[in-house]
């Protein structure tokens, strides 16, 4: 796991939005230690809630008044999936995100923690909570990118198609950056 740390900024950046309206977020990417090398936390959102229901995501969420990107990341992981921040240690960011759908700019954190630990859904937003080996997004047959959108709104949108989950959009675009850094291209 060190080769994707060593790849991982350790300095915080700004939150800058791109757009006035948009609302401050953070996600915690949480690597673990497993049986086929470094693998990321991901859960799915609930098919009962309003937006991006039944996404795969990284824990997350708003932040809220005077709250730093790593404390909405280590709060939200710990409400939706039970992870005790006292077993996280946070290592830095990935590019900001700003999302056009939900109008969101978001922080990515990533973190270890010291082993797979066995984590569960804990509120109504998540149906299901995933340790998900990084060597899955790099199988040849795994990834697609397609372009949406038309003249100034063109952005290309990733995807992973696993076994049994398909990954998309801004936890997708996260994934890209991680795997980028992570990976060198030679």
């Amino acid at each position: 796991m060190g080769d994707v740390l060593a790849a991982v900024p350790e300095h915080d950046r700004p939150v800058l939005p791109a757009f006035p309206e948009a609302r401050a977020s953070a996600v915690l990417i949480a690597l673990a230690d497993g049986p086929r090398g470094p693998e990321v936390l991901l859960t799915r959102r609930s098919w009962e809630l309003r937006h991006h229901r039944g996404e795969v995501s990284f824990p997350g969420g708003r932040l809220d008044p005077g709250e730093t990107p790593v404390d909405a990341a280590l709060r939200e992981a710990h409400e939706e999936v039970g992870l005790d921040p006292a077993h996280v240690s946070v290592h830095g960011e990935l590019e900001h995100l700003n999302t056009v759908v939900s109008r969101s700019y978001i922080v990515p954190k990533v973190a270890t923690v010291p082993e797979r630990l066995p984590l569960r859904a804990e509120t109504m937003e998540v149906d299901r909570v995933m340790w998900v080996p990084l060597s899955e997004f790099t199988r040849a047959d795994t990834y697609r990118s397609e372009v949406w959108g038309f003249g100034a709104t063109d952005r290309v949108l990733h995807f992973f198609e696993l076994d049994d989950e398909t990954v998309w959009g801004a936890t997708a675009h996260m994934l890209v950056d991680l795997l980028r850094r992570a990976i060198p291209v030679s």
